[in-house]
């Protein structure tokens, strides 16, 4: 029986909750990496320091260099309550912010947080979100680096206490070693496994690195519930690219080379970029300087413009990363190595081990 690519239940898969990573390996370098080989239909179980073996000089990968900001915060009514507060825009400036709140406080409330911070609730949006006014004007980063903790996905367990105990050790495993520009509320995870060493491993190999910053948003989050996936709407996030290194992509394409995408992030900047801003000369898609959003939602029957090699981590059951993965090598192959990642007892998510499509 064929089974349609355009239906949420087929992207799901059986994943036990052991296998569920709940911190990263001691060394981002020595977690597993799991090679897809799109053109065999074979699977192959490496060390992700053995990265730079898939790849020759002229070669570029594409990086994300967006910084995660703390951007959780627990709060108190004046009841002594306690709130927690989400910042969906944490760079942004000025006193009204929007949030994800729980519990939900009603307009006119108050919610008091250190160093005299203090909020008024204004009004609640209709897809979910909390407006708050905040008693000091001006960014809020600073007090957020300081106070806030990382916002880790639901599914790593940092209940009872863990989240404030595993604070520090969450603000440096939760962020890339590359990572710049603030503005992210979910770190892109493909990027956590790279080091130093590995970067200038593959420099010395004549590998370029190419950067580009997308900020990750809510919706990264935010569950598909449309059975038929053409009907999601993914939510903008904004992103850019400077002019040197749009031209190192562009020198990978018009020499035939790989173009790595490091995550689904880059990937869905990437091919932002070629409908954007790509410029098709002799069957090749180039790319230039650009800032913008993007909602580009990539799922099978999507064909690729620039990335034509994908790092990645294993993702959730019914995710949009795992369709996007989809698109790029094809659902029955993912569905495949998923079943062979359980087997093999691989750690899947967020903090978990890695996997490069060729």
């Amino acid at each position: 029986m064929q089974i349609d690519d355009n239906l949420l239940s087929s992207y799901d898969y059986e994943i036990p909750q052991e296998l569920i990573a709940q911190k990263p390996t001691e060394n981002r370098q020595d977690s597993r990496l799991f090679v897809i080989d799109r053109g065999a239909g074979k699977f192959f179980h490496k060390i992700f320091s053995d990265i730079a073996d898939y790849f020759e000089t002229g070669d570029c990968i594409v990086i994300n260099t967006t910084k995660v900001v703390p951007s959780r915060i627990f709060g108190k009514k004046i009841s002594g309550g306690k709130v927690e507060l989400l910042f969906l825009d944490p760079c942004s400036d000025g006193k009204e912010y929007r949030v994800l709140m729980k519990p939900f406080t009603e307009a006119g409330k108050k919610i008091y947080f250190e160093d005299g911070y203090e909020c008024e609730v204004k009004s609640k949006t209709a897809t979910g979100e909390t407006i708050v006014e905040f008693n000091k004007s001006g960014r809020i980063t600073s007090f957020l680096e300081k106070h806030g903790i990382m916002p880790l996905p639901p599914y790593i367990n940092r209940k009872e206490g863990l989240a404030e105990k595993l604070s520090d050790f969450d603000k440096e495993r939760y962020q890339t070693v590359y990572a710049q520009e603030p503005g992210a509320i979910a770190a892109p995870t493909a990027g956590l496994h790279f080091t130093d060493d590995i970067l200038t491993r593959l420099k010395e190999k004549g590998v370029q690195t190419a950067t580009l910053t997308l900020h990750v948003g809510w919706g990264t989050f935010k569950p598909i519930v449309s059975q038929n996936i053409n009907n999601h709407n993914m939510m903008a996030e904004g992103f850019f690219i400077d002019a040197q290194n749009a031209e190192k992509i562009n020198n990978a394409v018009k020499n035939n080379k790989i173009v790595a995408a490091v995550g689904t992030t880059s990937a869905r900047a990437l091919e932002s970029l070629a409908l954007k801003a790509g410029i098709l000369k002799n069957g090749k898609t180039f790319v230039k300087e650009y800032s913008g959003e993007t909602s580009i939602f990539i799922y099978p029957g999507y064909k690729f413009k620039i990335a034509n090699r994908l790092i990645t981590n294993l993702h959730l059951p019914k995710s949009t990363p795992l369709m996007m993965a989809s698109a790029f090598a094809s659902r029955e192959l993912m569905l495949a190595a998923y079943k062979e990642a359980v087997k093999e007892k691989y750690r899947f998510f967020s903090y978990g081990d890695s996997m490069i499509i060729l």
